[in-house]
């Protein structure tokens, strides 16, 4: 069964799904009330789910009218799409925020799910047996070298 976070994080994906433009426009504390929570939790998968790493920019604006705007950052430039997804990863990059790099590539069909596996299983803790910075640092060169791999012929 899924859990809270699994159920906003859907949600959300369905609204910008239906969007005719790359973003959603949502109230925190709408959301809180229609999945029964307090509003803590929409921060934690706004934060956990919908980072830069995951492919999105979440803008916050507060106040009465306040809202907080979802941004699918587009990927359909095969160069650009390259060098910006290497500029998302960065020198660093930790285990969850390859995940969902992985998951978002995988969600545009830009790689296979054999492909996401692949880069998944290379970029995993427990292969990486470094310590922290070294480890995330590592990751991030593996993961942009799987990257332009994978998409640099298609």
């Amino acid at each position: 069964m899924s859990n809270i976070s699994d159920l906003i994080e859907e949600y959300l994906k369905v609204l910008l799904a239906k969007s005719p433009g790359d973003y959603v426009e949502v109230q925190r504390s709408e959301l809180a009330v229609r999945f029964n929570c307090v509003p803590s939790q929409i921060n934690y998968v706004l934060t956990t789910r919908f980072s830069t790493g995951h492919g999105y920019m979440v803008e916050s604006r507060r106040g009465g009218g306040g809202y907080i705007r979802i941004v699918k950052i587009p990927l359909d430039r095969q160069t650009e799409l390259i060098l910006d997804i290497c500029n998302l990863i960065g020198d660093s990059i930790s285990q969850s925020g390859a995940d969902g790099l992985v998951n978002r590539l995988l969600e545009e069909k830009l790689i296979t799910r054999r492909e996401a596996d692949l880069i998944t299983a290379a970029t995993k803790r427990e292969v990486l047996r470094l310590s922290l910075p070294a480890r995330d640092q590592i990751r991030a060169l593996i993961l942009k070298a799987m990257i332009k791999a994978v998409l640099k012929n298609q």
